[in-house]
C-alpha cells in the first residue's frame, strides 16, 4: 500500500496538470521523486476519483484503461489532442479536425491521446524540484 506522503504527492501533482494536458504515470513519477509509474497507477485506482484522472495516461497514449468512454467528454472539453487508432497522425490539428476526430473516436470507441502535442514538457514547473 502506497505511503499517505507518496499518495498526498501524486494527487497534488495531478491537480497541477493543465487542462488540455496529461502526463504519464512514468512522468507523474518522476515529478514526485519516484521511478514507479506502477505506485502512481495504483495511488490513481485507490484515490484518483476526485482528481482529473483523465490527465494521467500510460506512455502508449491510451487514455486510462476501462476508462475510454468516461475519460472521452473530459479531453473533448479540454481540447486535449487525440486521434482515432489507425488514423493518420492528427499532430495539433485545428479544433474542427480535432472535433472530427473526437467524434469517429466516439462512434468507434478508439482513440490515442495525441502525446507529442498533449504532453506536458519536463520544462513545466510540476518538474521544478527535480533533478532530470
Amino acid at each position: 500500500m502506497p505511503s499517505a506522503e507518496f499518495v498526498e504527492a501524486v494527487l497534488d501533482v495531478v491537480a497541477r496538470i493543465p487542462p488540455g494536458r496529461v502526463m504519464t504515470y512514468g512522468d507523474v513519477g518522476i515529478a514526485v521523486g519516484s521511478e514507479a509509474p506502477r505506485a502512481v497507477g495504483r495511488v490513481m485506482a485507490l484515490y484518483g476519483h476526485g482528481s482529473p484522472w483523465w490527465r494521467v495516461v500510460p506512455a502508449s497514449g491510451n487514455p486510462p484503461q476501462g476508462h475510454a468512454v468516461l475519460a472521452l467528454p473530459h479531453y473533448v472539453d479540454e481540447g486535449t489532442p487525440i486521434r482515432g487508432t489507425g488514423a493518420p497522425r492528427a499532430g495539433t490539428a485545428a479544433a474542427a479536425a480535432s472535433a472530427e476526430v473526437a467524434h469517429r473516436a466516439a462512434r468507434s470507441g478508439e482513440y490515442r491521446i495525441a502525446l507529442s502535442a498533449a504532453r506536458l514538457p519536463y520544462t513545466h514547473e510540476i518538474y521544478g524540484e527535480v533533478a532530470l
